[in-house]
């Protein structure tokens, strides 16, 4: 288990009941949108607003605990912070499947003359259920 605390904490921000709620919805969840981490967490704490999720849920992003995985016509789906990954992601259902980055794929992406710091690659297709579907 996390310890949100302990991760808030590392990334010179506060530890509050609201950024752990959020933290903990995310985590549950692995890629989760603004609207359904505000239903998730009202759960415990009814007069938590939405503003109080978008102010956080910026405020994570910038130190770092949080990441911002863009949709495609959809509302940015949230994760937490780890090494960095390929997502890949249905255009019919928007499920997100997350591929380790190898070895073999960072030196794919290394480019000339440029220093790669983080990598957040979004690939788009139909995942294997949806492929059934067709």
């Amino acid at each position: 288990m996390t310890d949100y605390i302990e991760v808030l904490k590392k990334n010179d921000l506060k530890a509050t009941i609201q950024r752990t709620g959020i933290l903990k919805s995310i985590d549950n969840a692995g890629h989760i949108n603004i609207d359904d981490i505000y239903e998730d967490v009202k759960e415990n704490y009814p007069t938590l607003s939405l503003a109080t999720i978008y102010k956080n849920i910026i405020l994570m992003v910038k130190h770092g605990v949080i990441v911002e995985v863009p949709i495609n016509g959809e509302k940015s789906k949230y994760e937490l912070k780890k090494d960095d990954h390929i997502h890949l992601i249905c255009k019919s259902c928007g499920e997100i499947e997350d591929k380790e980055i190898t070895k073999e794929k960072k030196q794919i992406l290394a480019v000339e003359n440029f220093k790669l710091d983080t990598a957040q690659i979004n690939l788009y297709g139909l995942c294997k259920k949806c492929q059934s579907l067709i």
